[in-house]
């Protein structure tokens, strides 16, 4: 069983920053990591991803401001969130996929105040 355990989000100001950081038990093998977000009354949404080979994928509201990483050694994803914008506020989850199995992180608050 892969445990996800996610960094405190937090309270910013829009146009200010937050990074965000995931740990996954377990080890990293070839998997894929990300990140997720799902704002209230909205379904949950792909925020973006990168594979053990240090590919990455981005949802277009994020490109440019959002960049995710990862640390193999560490066995950790990050999440680096610039000029965020009101409409970046919901809960983040973080995503973990190995051998046809998902994982998902408890969720952490991000709220960007206008």
């Amino acid at each position: 069983q892969v445990q996800l355990v996610e960094s405190w989000g937090g309270l910013v100001q829009a146009g200010g920053s937050l990074r965000l950081s995931c740990a996954a038990s377990g080890g990293i093998l070839d998997n894929v990591m990300g990140w997720y977000r799902q704002a209230p009354g909205k379904q949950r949404e792909l925020v973006a991803i990168i594979t053990s080979g240090l590919s990455t994928n981005y949802a277009e509201s994020v490109k440019g401001r959002f960049t995710i990483s990862r640390s193999n050694a560490k066995n950790t994803v990050y999440l680096q969130m610039n000029s965020l914008r009101s409409e970046d506020t919901a809960v983040y989850y973080c995503y973990d996929n190995r051998f046809g199995h998902t994982y998902w992180g408890q969720g952490t608050q991000v709220i960007v105040s206008s």
